[in-house]
């Protein structure tokens, strides 16, 4: 099979030998005819021209496969009606699912409460993590991983989903009931995908239900959260804090307002990176199935844009 990398150049180096060692029938190419191309590889910044991609010329290909857990930059192409996959793979997950533990464990425990400055507080004992209520919003593939796992520290774990899909093991809210769900929230976990109704879904109004000194982990996507409204909720202490590991604009800014906030911690959208050698294998499954006909994995639903 011909396949297209569709990824900015600097990616090349990084995962073409991964992708070639997990697909070795496979003939990777960084150009060619569109018509010639069985499946693309995507990454966002492809083209680097700033053009935006017109599928409609790859008239054979049967499978678009991102290498991203996130769709939003590709998935409203009105050219695309090749069927699109995004990217689920176990080094992903198990990154987040770290990330989202190690933070969550550092508010929980309150770790940043002990300034090393010769005062011994010993009345800052943290509660035991049955006594600590944690939400997770969005209960896709790295929200359950993420609730499981926190679940299984013994945290008291609610999961909120828009269609409110039971989940083992965890209680899940729907839709409506997004209010129950942030007012328990003493640490927020956010891992909802970037669509029309998530953007701007933590506003004034939402952010002030949370209870006093909650703690916001966003791991999902920087469009969750009215960024003017965070600020604001923060310097009265509702939340507490945030750690931001995504944002609307990416570098973000060194002039903006988040670095200087004592109440913020920023990341560099490291939570959850994808490994070439964790998701070369599902690469490669998933143009094997395309090339025989067969389900793909992780097929994205366009209606609902992941």
């Amino acid at each position: 099979m011909k396949v297209l990398f569709a990824a900015p150049a600097r990616k090349w180096d990084l995962w073409s030998p991964a992708l070639r060692d997990a697909c070795p029938e496979m003939e990777l190419c960084r150009e060619g005819r569109p018509d010639s191309f069985d499946a693309l590889i995507y990454a966002p910044g492809y083209p680097e021209d700033g053009s935006t991609l017109d599928f409609s010329a790859f008239t054979r290909a049967r499978v678009v496969q991102s290498l991203w857990a996130g769709v939003e930059r590709i998935v409203t192409n009105p050219t695309l009606t090749q069927p699109l996959c995004r990217m689920v793979d176990p080094g992903l997950t198990q990154g987040m699912v770290e990330y989202c533990t190690g933070w969550a464990l550092r508010a929980h425990l309150g770790m940043d409460g002990y300034a090393q400055d010769g005062i011994w507080r010993n009345h800052l004992t943290p509660p035991l993590a049955s006594q600590r209520r944690i939400t997770v919003l969005g209960m896709g593939e790295l929200g359950r991983a993420v609730a499981a796992a926190l679940s299984g520290l013994g945290f008291r774990v609610t999961g909120w989903s828009q269609s409110g899909r039971p989940v083992q093991g965890i209680e899940v809210l729907a839709g409506p009931a997004l209010p129950q769900a942030l007012s328990r929230a003493e640490i927020l976990i956010c891992l909802l995908p970037d669509t029309a109704q998530t953007r701007n879904l933590l506003d004034a109004e939402r952010l002030a239900l949370l209870p006093p000194g909650a703690t916001i982990i966003n791991a999902g996507r920087g469009t969750l959260i009215d960024e003017t409204a965070l600020l604001k909720a923060l310097d009265l202490g509702r939340p507490g804090h945030a750690v931001l590991d995504v944002f609307r604009s990416e570098p973000l800014a060194p002039d903006h307002p988040f670095w200087a906030h004592a109440r913020v911690t920023v990341t560099p959208h490291v939570a959850a990176d994808t490994r070439p050698a964790s998701a070369a294998p599902v690469v490669a499954e998933n143009l094997r199935r395309a090339m025989r006909g067969e389900p793909l994995l992780h097929l994205v639903d366009r209606i609902h844009g992941y």
